[in-house]
């Protein structure tokens, strides 16, 4: 195994880029349209293009993930987190094409993904879990004699999905039966897949993980436990190892758990296992993560074990049985993604016009952009993650605060005030206790704040290239990036003659306009207009809810300005920029 194709994006694919080279192998990017000048495809020894700007054109599209694995001459592939990391089809491709795949078997992909029979296996091995369905649930009159039999509330969550989608929780029983055909409909359109089970819902219950490492010899290890509870809409926001405030008894309880029902399935690489802790100790299987997780750093920062470089070696046929985590000390993890929490945490994409990164002792900063990247709407907000570690909670708390007071990044907002509000918060520093819980964030931290205090930091700085020198830059030649220096004056020149004959868009996207008047419906993002939830001519109030724009993954719903009838201008997978008009209401 000497050339590995990273089948993946951003800072991921950065980290993955690192470890190949700290081992001594090549790594081979592949990029879609709008990431040809990212920061890890000029870190890769080859990067290749997928010629196309949707993650299903590009990082979701098998065939030409393959082709640029030969093209590039990998012999192994490591899929890095979301998009195709754990879907057991590609898994399967990957070896069928002759290939190492790094990461369990797709057996076990298929085995564990499946959440029914995951939870089977938890059951088999003596797992903690809350009463749930072994099996779908066929229909809604079946959720509601469940609720009967068990109790409220109750969850109804997709077999095949994650992230929130799919996910209903129910606490009376007349709520049952539409909130179950809601989340089959929910689960088919995002997971092509209606599929749910049920199990009695944990309040106030906190979201702990355990770091697992498998080798093809059948030994498997725990690495070390995560807290993963402060989460918005499901998404985890702030992570930290090892979970703080839980007896050694109950760490123990997940550990061991994690660990048997790893082994009962013959798990090679890493993986997580997840499980919900509630306050009155309560432990619960929820899911295995086969793949690297997000949130890894925190636990190679207390651990000493470098997660993905493990990755590699097993893959290789490297065994740990000699492997002993450290267990050193605190890390937290702060995601710093491109959106606004002062309105309700909307993604923007643009430019990253500065970036300067913390320093010191005990600082990680893994990152996918650099001054000048594009942040593009086509894919997650995720621009970074700032690493913290120190010897007690206490004081990495404290490095935490330091950090993010010298961390900057211009161009777009970020949710680096939120991360500040959360370091203020005598809930998370536990002056009273650690009073945490998975949806802690919208029921207490929110409505605590103020939305200006969680507004972006002063104005963007821009910073304009000098026409001097040479300027590198890149081309693709027969799909292959390659670097080439030309005259910046030359380039200046070039540039400025596009910008002249580029005074109208070409894209067959929405364009801006100047001026507005009160019943313009305007877009509060820049991304692609999803779908209308009315039709054209509806009448409508002052407020309604009219159309969804989808930006790095994420939905955002734009009001009516004001009550009449809807006329539609934009129609749905039209680009839209911030500000442009989508439509009108007539008064």
């Amino acid at each position: 195994m000497k050339r590995i194709l990273v089948a993946n994006r951003g800072e991921i694919a950065v980290r993955i880029i690192h470890a190949c080279h700290d081992l001594g192998l090549e790594a081979v990017a592949v990029y879609a349209d709008d990431d040809a000048d990212a920061l890890f495809v000029q870190l890769a020894d080859e990067a290749i293009a997928l010629h196309g700007a949707t993650p299903a054109e590009t990082y979701l599209n098998i065939p030409a993930l393959l082709k640029a694995a030969a093209s590039g001459h990998a012999d192994a592939v490591h899929p890095g987190y979301g998009f195709l990391s754990e879907n057991a089809d590609f898994a399967q491709a990957v070896q069928d094409a002759g290939l190492t795949w790094i990461g369990p078997s797709p057996q076990t992909i298929r085995r564990l993904g499946d959440k029914v029979q995951a939870r089977a296996v938890a059951a088999k091995v003596g797992a903690p879990m809350a009463p749930g369905a072994t099996q779908p649930v066929k229909d809604a009159q079946e959720a509601a004699a469940f609720a009967r039999q068990h109790g409220l509330p109750i969850v109804i969550k997709a077999v095949h999905g994650g992230g929130g989608r799919g996910m209903k929780v129910v606490r009376d029983l007349d709520s049952v039966e539409p909130a179950f055909d809601s989340a089959v409909h929910e689960a088919e359109v995002a997971f092509g897949n209606g599929e749910c089970f049920i199990e009695r819902f944990l309040d106030h219950p906190r979201h702990v993980e355990v770091q697992v490492l498998g080798d093809t010899y059948g030994g498997v290890i725990a690495v070390g436990t995560r807290d993963c509870s402060l989460q918005r809409r499901n998404q985890k926001l702030i992570e930290e190892a090892p979970a703080p405030f839980l007896t050694g008894s109950i760490t123990q309880r997940l550990e061991d758990a994690a660990v048997a029902i790893c082994s009962e399935v013959g798990y090679v690489g890493a993986g997580t296992v997840e499980f919900l802790v509630a306050p009155d100790g309560t432990l619960s299987f929820m899911e295995v993560n086969t793949r690297i997780q997000v949130e890894h750093p925190v636990t190679e920062m207390t651990s000493g074990i470098d997660l993905v470089a493990w990755q590699l070696r097993i893959a290789a046929g490297a065994s740990i049985a000699a492997l002993k985590p450290a267990h050193d000390g605190h890390a937290m993890e702060f995601r710093l993604n491109a959106e606004d929490p002062s309105l309700g945490f909307a993604p923007f994409p643009g430019r990253i016009t500065a970036l300067r990164a913390p320093s010191g002792p005990g600082i990680r900063f893994d990152t996918g952009v650099q001054t000048g990247s594009i942040v593009s709407d086509h894919f997650d907000s995720m621009l970074a993650k700032l690493i913290v570690h120190a010897t007690t909670r206490e004081e990495c708390l404290q490095r935490a605060r330091r950090a993010l007071a010298e961390l900057r990044i211009d161009g777009v907002p970020t949710v680096v005030p939120f991360d500040r509000a959360v370091l203020a918060d005598p809930d998370f520093t536990a002056e009273h206790g650690f009073h945490i819980y998975t949806r802690w964030i919208e029921e207490v931290l929110l409505k605590r704040l103020d939305p200006e205090q969680l507004k972006p930091d002063g104005a963007s700085v821009r910073f304009d290239d000098a026409d001097t020198g040479l300027h590198r830059t890149w081309i693709e030649w027969d799909g292959r990036r390659v670097e080439v220096g030309l005259p910046a004056g030359l380039v200046s020149s070039l540039g400025a003659a596009g910008a002249a004959g580029d005074e109208t868009s070409h894209d067959g996207g929405v364009g801006e306009t100047a001026a507005h008047d009160a019943g313009d419906i305007l877009a509060s993002i820049t991304g692609t207009v999803a779908r209308w939830l009315v039709d054209d001519g509806a009448e409508v109030g002052a407020g309604t809810p009219v159309v969804v724009l989808e930006a790095m993954k994420m939905e955002i719903q734009v009001t009516a300005p004001i009550g009449g009838v809807v006329h539609i201008a934009a129609q749905p997978g039209d680009s839209a920029r911030s500000g442009s008009v989508l439509g009108h209401i007539e008064s």
